[in-house]
């Protein structure tokens, strides 16, 4: 079985937008209980590990005796933010993620609901939810009768706009395809990738693009007094920017993602740790802006469904060092030159050149011709 997802654009009535705004309250005031509680019982029990693990943890049922108006939003929606904080334990027990935090009114607007019963449905541009019952949303495109709804998650963005992510399931095997045409893809700060044929990606660095014009707002806004009408509307000229820079983005990613899994069978790219280049060597905001992890996000999942293959080499290999016509590996080579030259002859662009041997490295480990 596989799981794919589709966004649409909510738009409530004033009447549902209130039930949401407290659905949104209610699950981050039950997540931040059971994690203050969670951490007591720790603290209490953190030197016997045996008393510990006979327990028992808090549920959002216990709160509902206490705080009644819990009983007005969607009881899955609590239940999910209780799964969600013992996913976040489990990620911080093997090492996957920091300790959890407590979640404020800053923090993103969202919760999930699942399918019981029939209580999610579609019909002619509505959508049914629970607690909301039908809710006018644009369908943009239709979602095959084949596949199984089995949860919605409703966002509401900075923006104030609401959008319904609808997760589904369904049967899907995808043939494995005869691996015919390849390529690398070095990982570049200005372009996103240039691949072993020499081709850019070009990236247009949308976020250094309206990096002026953002400064000016939120110097506006910060001369604004916090909490006033002119603040709240200088507060959303800057995150319609930011919202803006992010859409681009994304739709920039999920084009070039499509093409290259249209193109080729198999994709090799370094094992690249983005947070770790983005703090060493102080590249934060080119790094942030290409997206690189979102791009290998998409095109991993492109890539899959069509039974191709995504190929990750390890990050130490010596991909920019390395001569790709001799083999031969240089001791050191610094970030400023952008031409190699090795004492074979060959002479080739930098990143070029890494691409090449990303290509040559990935068929090497996975045995392709």
């Amino acid at each position: 079985m596989v799981n794919k997802a589709y966004q649409f654009r909510l738009y409530p009535t004033k009447e549902q937008e209130q039930l949401l705004a407290k659905t949104f309250g209610c699950v981050r005031f039950v997540y931040n209980k059971m994690l203050e509680e969670r951490i007591q019982i720790y603290e209490k029990f953190k030197d016997d590990k045996e008393a510990l693990k006979k327990q028992t943890f808090p549920t959002p049922a216990k709160y509902k005796k206490e705080f009644p108006w819990l009983k007005e939003v969607d009881s899955l929606a609590l239940a999910n933010a209780q799964l969600n904080l013992q996913k976040a334990f489990q990620n911080v027990f093997s090492g996957r993620a920091g300790f959890p935090k407590f979640k404020n009114r800053k923090a993103k607007q969202s919760y999930t609901t699942n399918v019981v019963n029939g209580n999610i449905q579609l019909s002619d541009g509505y959508i049914k939810l629970p607690k909301l019952k039908w809710v006018k949303f644009k369908q943009h495109r239709e979602i095959p009768a084949h596949h199984i709804i089995k949860a919605c998650t409703i966002t509401k963005t900075k923006t104030g706009k609401y959008y319904v992510s609808i997760l589904t399931e369904y049967e899907h095997q995808p043939v494995s395809k005869e691996i015919q045409t390849v390529v690398g893809l070095d990982f570049s700060m200005n372009t996103l990738y240039v691949d072993s044929e020499g081709k850019r990606a070009n990236y247009p660095r949308f976020y250094r693009q309206a990096l002026e014009k953002l400064a000016k707002e939120q110097r506006i806004l910060s001369r604004r007094k916090k909490g006033s009408n002119r603040w709240h509307k200088q507060r959303l000229k800057v995150a319609k920017l930011h919202e803006k820079i992010a859409n681009q983005r994304k739709d920039f990613l999920h084009k070039e993602s499509h093409q290259l899994a249209k193109l080729y069978d198999c994709v090799v790219i370094e094992d690249l740790n983005m947070k770790g280049m983005s703090q060493v060597l102080n590249f934060g905001k080119s790094v942030h802006d290409n997206g690189w992890g979102m791009f290998t996000t998409f095109l991993q999942y492109k890539l899959e469904e069509q039974g191709k293959k995504l190929i990750k080499i390890d990050k130490w290999f010596p991909s920019s060092k390395t001569c790709s016509c001799c083999g031969q590996v240089k001791e050191s080579l610094s970030l400023s030159e952008r031409t190699f030259r090795c004492e074979c002859g060959f002479e080739s662009d930098r990143d070029v050149n890494a691409a090449i041997n990303i290509k040559h490295e990935g068929m090497k480990r996975f045995a392709i011709a």
